[in-house]
Formats: C-alpha cells, sequence, structure tokens
C-alpha cells in the first residue's frame, strides 16, 4: 500500500468511529509512526509502506478509534510555545486555557519578579508557560495528585524550567504571598459527567469532577494574595462565580472571552486591607 492509501484508510476508520477531526488525526498518527512531517505525508504520497510501518501506524490509530485521547496516543502536546508531555496521569491541556495564560501576563505587566502560584497544576501547563515567558517570576505550582506532580516535574525538567511543585490539596502549607494565585480547576458538573466526550472517560476524573473547589480557592487564597486571581471556569458558571468572588470582597472583578467566544475566565483582585474594609 501506499501512504497515501494508508492515510485514506486511517482516516476512514476513524470517522466511522465517531471522530470529527478524523483527517487532522490520521495526519499527525502516521506521521508520528512513520517519523515524518505532516507535509511529507503529501510529498512522499506515492511511496510504497513498509510492513512495519503499517504494524506501527496501526497501533496508534487504533488506540485514536478507541476515543483514547489524541494527547496521550500522541504522548506528547503543543502549549503555547512548549512542548509537554501527556499521558492519564493528568489532563490534556486545552486551548481555552492559552487564554488563561495571556489574561495572567496581561495582569503581571509591569510587576518585578511576581510571585505566582498554579493550584491544580495538571501536567504543568500553566505554571510551566508562565516561567517560561515570565523567567523572573518565582513559581509554584500545587496538586493533590502525587501522580499528576510527577508528570508536572518530567515536563519542567524537559523544558528546563525552575518551577517549585508542591502535593498539596489547593493552597495547604503554602506560605507567603502572592502577586497571582491562578487555576484551572475541576468544572464539570455530576449531572455533565455521563454526557461529556468518551475522551474524557481516559482523563482522571477527580481532575474533571467539581466538588466545589473553585469555592474554597476563592476563599483560601485571600489568605495569601495581594494581587489577582484567575480562574478558568465553566462558560454557563462565569457570572454566577463573578459575582461570588465581588461578594467576597474581591475587588476589579471581570470576565474573559475563550476562543469560541464562550465566558471562560474570571480575574478578581484581592488586597490584604479588603478585609478591614469589608465589601
Amino acid at each position: 500500500m501506499t501512504l497515501a492509501e494508508v492515510l485514506k484508510g486511517a482516516t476512514d476508520y476513524l470517522a466511522r468511529r465517531g471522530i470529527e477531526t478524523a483527517r487532522v488525526d490520521a495526519e499527525l498518527l502516521l506521521a508520528r509512526a512513520l517519523a515524518l512531517t505532516r507535509i511529507e505525508l503529501y510529498t512522499q504520497h506515492d511511496r510504497p509502506v513498509t510492513e512495519a510501518e503499517r504494524t506501527a501506524a496501526r497501533e496508534l490509530v487504533q488506540r485514536r478509534g478507541r476515543r483514547e485521547p489524541l494527547a496521550y496516543v500522541l504522548g506528547d502536546w503543543d502549549f503555547r510555545r512548549l512542548t509537554l508531555k501527556t499521558d492519564s496521569r493528568a489532563l490534556v491541556p486545552r486551548p481555552e486555557t492559552e487564554i488563561v495564560v495571556e489574561r495572567c501576563l496581561a495582569l503581571l505587566d509591569g510587576a518585578e519578579r511576581p510571585r505566582i502560584a498554579d493550584v491544580g497544576t495538571g501536567t504543568g501547563a500553566i505554571a510551566l508557560a508562565l516561567k517560561q515567558e515570565r523567567p523572573d517570576a518565582s513559581v509554584v505550582a500545587t496538586d493533590a495528585s502525587p501522580e499528576a506532580l510527577a508528570l508536572a516535574r518530567e515536563n519542567a525538567e524537559a523544558n528546563g524550567l525552575d518551577v517549585r511543585f508542591v502535593e498539596a490539596d489547593l493552597l495547604a502549607g503554602v506560605e507567603g504571598r502572592f502577586d497571582l494565585v491562578v487555576s484551572n480547576p475541576p468544572y464539570v458538573g455530576a449531572e455533565e459527567i455521563e454526557q461529556l466526550e468518551p475522551e474524557l472517560a481516559w482523563e482522571p476524573r477527580a481532575a474533571l469532577l467539581d466538588e466545589g473547589q473553585t469555592a474554597r480557592l476563592a476563599h483560601e487564597a485571600r489568605a495569601v494574595l495581594d494581587g489577582w486571581l484567575v480562574l478558568e471556569v465553566h462558560a454557563d458558571r462565569a457570572r454566577e462565580i463573578a459575582e461570588q468572588l465581588s461578594t467576597n470582597g474581591y475587588r476589579r472583578v471581570s470576565i474573559s472571552l475563550d476562543l469560541a467566544g464562550r465566558e471562560r475566565v474570571v480575574e478578581a483582585r484581592w488586597a490584604p486591607t479588603a478585609r478591614s474594609n469589608g465589601p
């Protein structure tokens, strides 16, 4: 079989299994299996594919056909300027989370040597992106999962970035004052969990299911913040969370949209003096 024929077969196979991005996924999987670029898949479209190459490609395509997330099958994923190792120890970094990083960078503009805490770091995507793009920052990242922290540490080492990782429930045990606390906490409701796309069944349930972490973090962050709280939230709850922050003494509360135009990021400022001033 030629490369073009294998690519078509892989695309058709994935499409039959309900994968909307079947062509792109097939290209990425074949390119990885054959150590080619996606452009080379087309410039070499008529070359024969060896049996060993077909076997390697088939294994990856079948994994994706079982609806394993593409990032897990590939083993890595691009996030802003980083390439991160990805596997079932942590959620796959989403494009909307890049908006979170953009808002953090904008809020820290002009701050000298800012101190940042990333809560529930997962792969380390937010913490590592912020450290890479603000090398003067001091960044600590927490996660309750030792497996996720191990993955984040691997990503920090692979990218040569100095971030301190702490196994903790939210901000437990984290001391000092921070210019910014950021988090992408679980925000899928229990009533929604079974309705989500099949790929999410492969990802850690604890990192998905909302059990009040956002409200707890907003409360705990006040003890360490002299600056900004930035949260990625459920699009249907952004305004509710913004109102809760305002009620609880946060100032300059605002909402940013994700790439699909949904209300996705809530940010608010907390200063220690807000405690004595009241709401």
